[in-house]
């Protein structure tokens, strides 16, 4: 089976899960989803630092699908400094078959964002601040950029479309 590699990144609160869960819905039963969050927080409690023990368990996931599922999705903050070299190094195994996303987005726009979802009261606008990375690109070729006019409605059909070619 031919598999693709889908990256979504960008920051906290800009709308990476929303758009991995609809995508995983639309492309149907067998696409591979690969939240950081879940993998780093819920499955190992580990601090989100350099060479923290998600990086790697990320990548075997995310290789695991390769020839299983026809889409792996890998969703989440990915900080370049620290997850690039492994999703540069995912992008070489999935054969360059990936299609990559990068929610570039205004500090206004993440934190209006963040106010509209379940997880606004865990967290504020300060902590948003302290997390905040503008224009973190993995600069890899064919890098999509999710900017601020774009809905999810937008940025679901951007995608979908793109996975047709």
């Amino acid at each position: 089976m031919a598999s693709n590699l889908i990256i979504i990144r960008g920051n906290s609160g800009s709308g990476k899960t929303t758009i991995a869960k609809s995508l995983q819905h639309h492309l149907g039963h067998g696409t591979l989803v690969v939240p950081q969050d879940v993998v780093r927080r819920d499955m190992l409690k580990v601090h989100d630092r350099e060479g923290n023990l998600s990086i790697e368990l990320i990548r075997q996931i995310a290789e695991y699908g390769k020839g299983r599922c026809k889409f792996v999705i890998v969703e989440g903050i990915l900080n370049e400094s620290r997850y690039g070299d492994m999703l540069k190094n995912l992008i070489q195994f999935y054969d360059q078959k990936a299609f990559t996303y990068y929610f570039d987005l205004t500090f206004e726009e993440t934190v209006s964002r963040h106010h509209s979802r379940a997880k606004k009261n865990e967290f504020g606008e300060d902590s948003l601040r302290t997390w905040w990375h503008p224009k973190d690109y993995l600069g890899v070729a064919g890098e999509t950029l999710l900017t601020n006019d774009m809905s999810q409605e937008d940025i679901l059909k951007l995608i979908l479309k793109q996975l047709q070619k």
